[in-house]
């Protein structure tokens, strides 16, 4: 459990985590049971000035608050967009100062035409975004409440696929990803295609004819609704402000900065507020806009001997003030957008009455802005872009015990010494956790996916072994080993039948997803307990994926209980033909683990690639070595050149520099046919190593005198830590 994305469990199981190590039995490690466990906030803050982010700043200009209490900041982060950054998908940015956009597209409150028009301005604002901020793309109707079409994601073909389409039935091949991730399973296998440019092509016309009777039939309740009676209507209202809360309910289990761009015509505010006695009422018994300064007048107090009508519903105007109170408490701004301007000329038609003061009042009361009357509506966000664009991650452990209660506890930002006019925005407090399986199940997945796109992290041990075997084709078939240790698993309460879920996703260099993997491995407790305490789970699953650099992000997360693991794991897949050299792969011993393989589809055959003249053997992703004794590895290599081979062998530590001794020598060989791999038997004896993390690099020439470099990793166990053979 992540308790909303921003509260983090440090254990001292990640002590061990951290070195890869797992406990021997009957050491003092073999259980995480009765760790201290600290609860760590994280709180994102962004300083303005002038509509421009301040710079420059440290830990000792902030004072921050939990509660009444003043509580000293233990961690501090910057993250700076303007900086230069690499791949979207490998930057170890913090989680809690990423910024989400979720765009909503209001299909009830709003023409159908103005939603089809709407797509084009929402995807110029996404290709304006800053290759780090994740995207998500919903809808809202009254029929259906709100309803996620992509998850938070870095892939912008996925996110331009969800756009065009918006969910609608028949107009794209739904990914099966249960974390919404994924949105089409085309747009993942076209991924170096250019980005498609929604409602432009030879049929244009024709398609969006098409588009706007779909939306038009998904509107068709409110529509009919603007010509009901009032109490109809407001029951409407109502309807919406009940989701949006849920909704900013959920929005508060992501991590980082949040903004919902609301794309919509707005609802009849005079449903809320009512109208003056001063107010003429038009055909449809709307009163007129007012100034949008006259914030007063957007959400009315209500008169004991007035009518409704005249002030407004109590009713309904708690009901928006908690719908807005739900935002802000969830750190979430609502960025209203007024896509009835979009429409022109013929497209115009009839504008819902007073919408305009509407969306300003949803904007307004959560820090947001109303974009209206825009051709631009990249341009027109320009500016917010801009002053979101610093973000100070500040870090503290509260005072008091935080009790698993759901509670909100109120949080305060203050800056020392602060330029003048300078702005503190910062959240307005946390909730509490609540037990993981008192969680909504939408909540989780949003969990697991926000998890999914933050650093290494997580309470369960893991390790990754990643290795691209040419298959023949155009994508290498990448096998992915995952080690999760058995008492870390196992730490909490479990119920007889553990759920371990796995989540894989292969993100290349400009953050889209190439390929993913997703199961739930059940395991019967009252069978596999034993085993799993003596040692872990072993996983065997794979992705396929083109030539290119990847990174690849594996979640473990115990269905049970929450906790998580994150490793990110880089790959490189060489181009067909290449000669390439596996990183070296150390046999594992037999019996240590309780196997898991993925599910097959239906008529699929998945190969075990890892052979030894024609014998399988179990490989280590992170084998734990003791020095001075031998250990048994594998190396495979493609497209090498027969003749006098030689190899070199060099042991790396954690800081980069290389650390002398160590024996490396071959023993066996194996030849491959044709474009088979050949395989080299080896052994490997470690130097004396303190425990840790370390590299073995290994350097391979083959007959035509082309050198290839391979890097594994292991680790170094104190006295009694078991390992590999």
């Amino acid at each position: 459990m992540n308790w909303s994305s921003r509260l983090q469990r440090v254990t001292a199981a990640l002590a061990v985590a951290g070195l890869g190590l797992w406990p021997a039995p009957g050491s003092s490690q073999q259980t995480f049971s009765g760790t201290t466990q600290v609860v760590v906030v994280e709180v994102p803050v962004q300083v303005v000035k002038d509509g421009e982010p301040v710079r420059g700043l440290t830990a000792n200009d902030f004072e921050l608050y939990d509660g009444r209490k003043k509580v000293p900041v233990t961690g501090f982060e910057v993250l700076d967009l303007a900086a230069p950054v690499g791949a979207a998908g490998s930057q170890p940015v913090p989680t809690s100062a990423r910024r989400h956009f979720l765009l909503m597209f209001d299909l009830s409150f709003s023409e159908p035409k103005s939603i089809v028009k709407a797509r084009a301005a929402a995807q110029k604002v996404v290709n304006d975004l800053h290759p780090t901020d994740l995207v998500a793309v919903a809808t809202y109707s009254s029929l259906q409440g709100p309803q996620l079409v992509i998850g938070f994601t870095p892939d912008r073909k996925q996110i331009a696929a969800a756009i065009d389409t918006l969910g609608l039935p028949k107009l794209v091949d739904r990914a099966a990803d249960p974390l919404k991730l994924v949105y089409a399973q085309e747009a993942a296998n076209n991924a170096s295609a250019p980005l498609p440019v929604p409602s432009q092509g030879p049929h244009r016309e024709v398609r969006e004819a098409v588009e706007a009777q779909v939306l038009d039939t998904l509107g068709t309740f409110a529509t009919s609704a603007q010509h009901a009676d009032v109490a109809a209507r407001k029951q409407i209202v109502l309807g919406l402000t009940r989701s949006f809360s849920d909704l900013a309910r959920l929005m508060a289990e992501v991590g980082g900065r949040k903004y919902v761009v609301y794309l919509s015509e707005g609802f009849d505010s005079s449903l809320v507020s009512g109208r003056s006695s001063t107010e003429p009422q038009t055909a449809e018994g709307a009163a007129p806009a007012t100034d949008i300064g006259d914030e007063s007048r957007i959400i009315a107090s209500t008169d004991a001997s007035g009518s409704d009508d005249r002030f407004g519903d109590t009713r309904t105007q708690n009901a928006v003030e908690k719908m807005l109170e739900a935002f802000r408490r969830a750190d979430c701004v609502i960025q209203a957008v007024d896509i009835g301007g979009l429409r022109a000329g013929a497209d115009q038609g009839a504008r819902l009455p007073s919408g305009r003061e509407t969306l300003f009042n949803l904007a307004k009361s959560t820090g947001g802005e109303l974009f209206e009357n825009f051709n631009d509506l990249s341009t027109a966000m320009g500016q917010m872009l801009r002053r979101t664009g610093v973000t100070y991650v500040l870090s503290f452990q509260p005072a008091e015990e935080v009790k698993p209660d759901g509670s909100f506890h109120k949080l305060r930002v203050e800056l020392k010494n602060a330029p003048r006019g300078a702005r503190v925005v910062a959240r307005q407090g946390y909730y509490a956790p609540v037990p993981y399986k008192q969680e909504p199940a939408q909540a989780k997945l949003l969990e697991a996916a926000s998890d999914l796109m933050g650093r290494d992290s997580g309470e369960i041990a893991t390790s990754v072994l990643a290795a691209p075997f040419a298959q023949g084709g155009p994508k290498a078939y990448v096998q992915v080993v995952i080690e999760v240790d058995g008492p870390s698993l196992l730490a909490g309460k479990q119920d007889p039948r553990l759920p371990v879920e796995v989540y894989i996703y292969a993100l290349d260099q400009n953050g889209a997803i190439q390929d993913f993997l997703t199961q739930t491995v059940g395991v019967d407790l009252t069978k596999a307990e034993s085993p799993l305490r003596q040692g872990g789970l072993k996983y065997f699953g794979h992705v396929e994926l083109a030539p290119g650099t990847y990174s690849l992000r594996t979640l473990v997360r115990n269905g049970t209980t929450g906790a998580a693991s994150l490793r990110v794991t880089p790959v490189t897949v060489p181009a067909a033909g290449e000669a390439s050299l596996l990183p070296a792969l150390f046999q594992d011993v037999p019996g240590r683990w309780v196997p898991a393989r993925e599910s097959p589809k239906p008529g699929q055959q998945l190969p075990y690639p890892f052979m030894l003249k024609n014998q399988p053997y179990i490989p280590s992703s992170r084998p734990v070595l003791t020095p001075g004794q031998e250990s048994r590895l594998v190396l495979e290599g493609y497209n090498l050149q027969p003749g006098d081979w030689k190899t070199q062998a060099e042991v790396v530590a954690a800081d980069g520099k290389a650390v002398p001794g160590g024996a490396f020598k071959v023993v066996d060989k194996e030849v491959g046919s044709g474009a088979g791999p050949t395989r080299l038997l080896a052994t490997f004896q470690p130097p004396a190593l303190p425990p840790g993390n370390y590299s073995l690099r290994v350097t391979l020439t083959d007959g035509a005198g082309k050198a290839k470099t391979s890097t594994a990793q292991f680790a170094v166990g104190a006295p009694g830590t078991r390992g590999s053979r």
